[in-house]
């Protein structure tokens, strides 16, 4: 977890090697964390960046291009110096899983740079690629001992999706469990590198109030929503292999649930935290065919107006199937089968080319019973919701009944609002760097472990399964730049509830 930056210790000495360092993801968000690291004074004494790619370049080619990144994509202005030193460090290999020879050419680039650096022998491979590339990068890492620890410490850290279904994500486990140990893996998922989101678990444990009510017994229900407003864009091809289920939920909406759903660790280490996170997610209800069907709603955005710009839509968006049935929002309402959560529903939501851009989760309490009210004026009570904003504005958010000033007794619902920026001070951030400091000191408390990966997989594998079925019957459309298909409001109105109303 992120502590005070005063209290952080320098990671060890060790190379950090990204494979796809050409790529989006390396420019935007991987090598601006670097540089918010290096500012703050928490890179290793002793460290050096290899850039993995399929097409060479030199050192100094790639330098350049990840300078005109930083510029581009840096979250505080540039330091001249901060920039040269961190690239300065920086060297390039051509390699390629599909060429073996080439990865011992990559070993041997290691060897000889260690050496020169004295970096002590520690890696962390970050792989920046597109899935497809997981499995094979890490054979030819395994085939040629560069995983292997003898007396240093060796890390993978792999991006999402881990896998597209349950079958796959067995499958990728397995492979990489055959080559190095679990705690070599690090399933990156920049969500749990938001503060707000690391800080669910202070709030929930660190603060008697929350915990005694923080029950079926006094909860309502649950609602976790990740809203964005850009369309599909440029990413047709990925996207339409994907959707929003597979692309979301296993993930970031299911990390949120269960940081929010999670039983109170016996103690606030990686173990602890993790197997309580992967026993919700085993927890969640699986549903029949018919039930799957009933309570989950997927739908495709039409062409709309998102501010001042136009979204086309998404069948039409370029590298998608005309006939496309992939989703790009899905609700679902689960169920989780515990003591603490009975009869609890959770209700979850995500989308693209929605009217706002938000996340955030929102505890509903139950209502206080009326009774006590008669003979006043009081025919209602306003929901009582404590609501967690990740974005974007991070806050906490407390919404109560208190009587309006006069003679009779009339209540109405206020706010009590506690966001970040007023009382803590911090650079602004990719969400990235305390996961990348993390994986260098070793901690892997934010980070999934096989198990969690399996069970999230496995709680929407009767959904992915239902939908195959049905093919493009019940999909739902929607008009971008508005707040979803209707029937997403009918998956809790039915229930008698709604969704917390965005302010």
């Amino acid at each position: 977890m992120t502590k005070d930056p005063q209290a952080k210790r320098k990671p060890e000495n060790c190379a950090f090697v990204i494979f796809g360092v050409t790529g989006d993801l390396t420019h935007r968000l991987v090598m601006p964390s670097l540089y918010n690291l290096a500012a703050e004074h928490l890179l290793p004494e002793k460290f050096c960046v290899v850039g993995v790619a399929r097409r060479g370049q030199s050192d100094d080619e790639l330098r350049d291009s990840l300078l005109k990144g930083l510029h581009q994509f840096a979250t505080r202005p540039v330091d001249d110096d901060v920039a040269k030193k961190l690239l300065e460090c920086v060297t390039f290999v051509e390699a390629d899983p599909k060429d073996p020879p080439s990865f011992d050419r990559l070993r041997e680039h290691l060897d000889s740079l260690e050496c020169a650096q004295d970096t002590g022998g520690n890696r962390l491979f970050y792989l920046a690629t597109p899935p497809a590339a997981f499995a094979p990068t890490a054979r030819e890492l395994g085939r040629t001992g560069m995983m292997k620890e003898n007396g240093a410490w060796r890390r993978l850290v792999i991006e999402k999706p881990f896998g597209t279904d349950l079958a796959s994500a067995r499958a990728l486990n397995g492979e990489l469990l055959k080559i190095m140990d679990e705690h070599q893996i690090y399933r990156i998922d920049h969500y749990l590198g938001k503060e707000t989101v690391q800080n669910i678990l202070v709030l929930r444990f660190a603060n008697g109030m929350f915990e005694p009510i923080w029950n079926r017994n006094h909860i309502d229900h649950i609602q976790i929503t990740v809203e964005e407003k850009l369309g599909v864009g440029h990413r047709g091809g990925f996207y339409d292999a994907t959707g929003a289920l597979r692309d979301m939920v296993p993930n970031h909406l299911f990390q949120l649930m269960s940081l929010v759903a999670m039983e109170p660790p016996a103690r606030f280490d990686a173990h602890s935290v993790r197997s309580e996170k992967a026993d919700v997610l085993t927890s969640i209800q699986q549903p029949s065919r018919e039930e799957a069907l009933k309570n989950s709603v997927r739908a495709q955005y039409l062409a709309g107006r998102n501010g001042d710009g136009a979204i086309t839509d998404y069948r039409k968006t370029e590298d998608v199937k005309p006939d496309s049935t992939t989703e790009t929002f899905v609700a679902l309402k689960l169920m989780i089968d515990n003591w603490r959560w009975a009869g609890v529903p959770f209700y979850l939501r995500t989308g693209k080319a929605l009217g706002h851009k938000r996340t955030e989760v929102a505890i509903k309490f139950k209502q206080a019973p009326l009774s006590m009210f008669s003979g006043t004026d009081v025919d209602r009570l306003s929901q009582n919701f404590l609501t967690i904003g990740i974005a974007p504005t991070e806050t906490i958010e407390l919404q109560f009944n208190a009587k309006i000033p006069g003679p009779s007794i009339t209540i109405d619902g206020v706010e009590m609002k506690f966001r970040y920026g007023d009382y803590f001070r911090a650079d602004p951030s990719t969400g990235y760097e305390t996961l990348i400091y993390d994986c260098m000191i070793g901690d892997n408390i934010l980070f999934q472990r096989a198990d969690g990966i399996e069970a999230g997989w496995q709680a929407v594998q009767p959904f992915l399964d239902a939908w195959k079925s049905e093919g493009t019957n019940g999909i739902e459309t929607y008009e971008a730049g508005s707040d979803g298909p209707a029937c997403a409001d009918e998956l809790l109105r039915r229930d008698g509830r709604s969704w917390r109303k965005f302010s």
